[in-house]
Formats: C-alpha cells, structure tokens, sequence
C-alpha cells in the first residue's frame, strides 16, 4: 500500500506523539508499504526548533526507508492558549502546497495523526481527491484537552469547537485511539462504532529491559549507593501536572535517602525549577538520547506519573510503556474507571490526582520495601513482554487498513464501470439518433 502519514510531530523528537508516529511510519515501511509523512521540523518539547532545521522552510529527507516532508511553523518560545491555537494553524496551511504535491502520488490511504485536527480538512480533501481512505488516530483529544485544562475557556467557542470536531471525526472511514476510554470517547463524538479501532502505544522490550548492573546514570549524576531514585522523565507541560512532584519532593525532604531526578523539558519546566530551587534532594537533566533512553529509565528506583484530575482520558502519557519494560516500580496519579487507572492499577501504585500526601506516601511505602519494587517490577515487564509489542498495534492497523483500501479499490472500479457504461449508453444514443435521421432523409421526396 501506498501510505501517507500527516501530522505534526516526528523524529527526531524524543518524547510523545513525534516518536510513536516515527516508530508506525518506519515499521509500515519494513513491512514492505511505501510511506511518505508530511510533518513540522522537529521542536518539541523544547518548544524551539532543533539545530539542522528552519522553522520558515520546507524540507525533505529519507528517514529509516520512510520519504519525509517538512513543512514550516511558528513556534511559540512560551506557549498560552491562544499561542498554542496559532502555532497549530500555522502548520496547518503551511502544509497545504504538501498535500496538495502528495495528490499527485495517489496514496491509497491518508492518516491523519491528532493533534491536531486542524489539519483534518486538508486530510480529507487529499483522500476525496485521490480516491484514497481516510484514517485518523488520536494520541491526544485536543479541543477537549485546551478547555478542560483551562488553556481555552470561552464556553460558546467550546461548543462550537466540538461541534466542528464531531462533524470532522464522522467523516473519517476509520477513527483509532490509543485506550479503551479515549476510543469510547470518540463513539460519544458521533462516530459510528464500526469505524472505531483500538490501536495501544506500544514499547520495544528488545531496547527497553531491566539491567543487571547498576545504571550508569548513578555515577554520571554523584548518586549514592543505597540511594533510592524517584525518576520523573519526560515532557514537563500543563497536561502532566508536573507541580505535585515539586510538593511531593518537599514533602520527603526530610528523607536522605530518597532523590528526585526529573529529566526533560517544556513549558511547566521553568516553574518547577523555581519549586525546587531551595530543596537539595531534587536533581535535574535534560533530555537524553534515545540510545541512553534504557540507561536512564533504569536509574530510576520508583517511576512517578503525574497526570491533572482533569486531563483524564484526554491523553494517555506516552512514557508509561518505557516505565513497564524497564521493569521498575511505577506511581501514577489517576482517577478510577479512567485508562491509565486500568493501565497501572494491577501492575502498579495508583494515587488520586493532585493528591500530594497520598503520592509522597506511596513513594515513601516503596522506598521502604525492596521486595514490592520488584514484584511491582517484575509485573510490568510482563505487560509489557505480553501485551504492548509494536508488532501487534501494527499488524491491527495493517489488517483493517487493507480491507479499507480494498472497500475504496472496489468503489473506484465500480465508479469507473458505471462511468464507462454511462458513455457507451450515450454513444449508442447519439449513433441510434443519427442512423434514424438518415432512415428518415432516405424516404423524403425529392
């Protein structure tokens, strides 16, 4: 199949939706699919553009066998709301002249990557143009996320914007997400069960594994042995509620054997460096490099998962399938009956959201006991050995596409027939009409 991937993160960014996009494209393309993406030069979470790159040009390389196409954007130094709307419209029709170079392609799909759903119109249309289906996988629900978080807060532009966000999504062949609430979400939406697929993140058990040896992070950071490490590592935005591992690490300052690593960047990072400023058991790295991504999750002791009460099944944070296969112990701040309340409960510890006592509690209950760390642990990996391979969300994503590009293979044949039956019916109109005038010339007096 000839596959077009359409959004607006990609490698090389480390962190999100870019990596999990990276990863569909390149194993669609070591299946033997020949795929183009059409994507934004890569800033975040940095919120800056990385060197090699031009926020104002359009750009094209091959990467890991996929053919890459980068369009210009205006990015933010320090994003608002409004900031955030403008930053995804510039990509948006800045990516047109791509699109529009793609219909020449013919691809027979089109996936759109959300966020962000501004560019589902020029999605469609590509699809419409081309005869190609139409295919969108939600990693975040981006307009319920900006007024629900608070970063948009006009309530008759909320209705309108989920109205026009509903109508979008019904126009999609097919609609896939990443958990069971965030694919129900979309069936609220108006979408028609029967188009709604679940695809999970997935994580490489191959890269990402438990070590036997301490990790080198300990000696590269001065970390004692004996010392236990609370790892947050990762985007540092509005959505992770990163401000709780600040009261969290305040609350256990007393503790001299526990420390805080927090590892990343974005938006929220300047603020929470401010919180930890004064305490001394807090240590901070940027992020590192996706070959030191296993080293770095197996500094951790205890991987710690913020998440906002009301960020729940809005998102589902990318970085827990790495917590899992690196087989150490994870806290999650979640609601019940939510997706990564399901995800964590049963291999993990879970907090309420925004509860800092509960969580410095349970970081500190896991700091004291060595032996529920490693079954905790150990009961991850197996999730993640079990259940979270690429190959499985691929091979899904696969099967239900072909028989979409099948179902429009046999729409554009059938289109065609009639189309051809249509002309041979007008021609032999056309030639009974003018073998009837001239019966009828032939027997006129002269």
């Amino acid at each position: 199949m000839k596959i077009l991937i359409y959004g607006l993160n990609y490698a090389p960014e480390l962190t999100g939706v870019g990596k999990y996009t990276a990863e569909m494209a390149a194993l669609l393309a070591g299946g033997g699919h020949e795929v183009r993406v059409v994507c934004a030069p890569p800033y975040y979470p940095e919120w800056q553009v990385a060197d090699g790159y031009s926020p104002w040009r359009f750009h094209r390389e091959m990467r890991d066998g996929v053919t890459v196409w980068r369009a210009p954007l205006w990015v933010p130094s320090r994003p608002s709301g409004v900031k955030r709307m403008v930053h995804l419209a510039s990509f948006a029709m800045a990516s047109l002249p791509l699109l529009a170079w793609q219909a020449l392609w013919r691809p027979d799909a089109v996936v759109l990557i959300a966020p962000t759903l501004m560019c589902a119109p020029g999605a469609l249309t590509l699809a419409r143009i081309a005869n190609a289906s139409a295919w969108l996988h939600i990693q975040d629900y981006e307009v319920d996320a900006a007024f629900d978080l608070g970063l948009l807060k006009n309530s008759r532009a909320a209705r309108f914007a989920r109205w026009i966000e509903s109508a979008l999504l019904r126009r999609f062949d097919a609609v896939s997400s990443i958990s069971r609430q965030m694919t129900a979400r979309a069936q609220t939406k108006g979408v028609d069960p029967s188009r709604i697929v679940s695809l999970p993140n997935w994580v490489d058990a191959s890269t990402i594994f438990p070590l036997t040896r301490e990790s080198e992070y300990r000696r590269l950071l001065h970390i004692p042995d004996g010392q236990k490490v609370v790892l947050y590592s990762g985007n540092m935005g509005a959505k992770q509620g990163i401000e709780t591992l600040a009261d969290a690490a305040e609350a256990l300052a007393g503790r001299a054997d526990v420390t805080f690593v927090f590892c990343g960047s974005g938006a929220a990072k300047r603020s929470l460096l401010e919180r930890c400023s004064a305490l001394t058991n807090c240590i901070f790295i940027p992020l590192q490099p996706a070959e030191r991504l296993n080293e770095l999750l197996n500094l951790a002791d205890i991987h710690v998962l913020p998440q906002r009460c009301d960020a729940a099944d809005l998102v589902m944070p990318s970085k827990l399938t790495g917590m899992f296969a690196s087989g150490r112990a994870v806290v999650a701040m979640a609601r019940r009956d939510t997706g990564l309340f399901d995800e964590v409960s049963p291999r993990g510890v879970v907090v309420p959201p925004d509860d800092v006592c509960s969580l410095a509690e349970a970081i500190s209950a896991l700091a004291n006991d060595p032996e529920r760390r490693a079954a905790l642990g150990s009961a991850g990996r197996d999730y993640a050995e079990r259940a979270l391979s690429p190959q499985a969300s691929i091979r899904t994503f696969e099967e239900r596409l072909a028989v979409l590009v099948r179902a429009a293979g046999g729409a554009r044949r059938a289109k065609a027939v009639a189309t051809h039956s249509g002309a041979g019916s007008s021609t032999a109109a056309v030639a009974a009409r003018r073998s009837e005038a001239a019966t009828v010339e032939k027997a006129a007096p002269d």
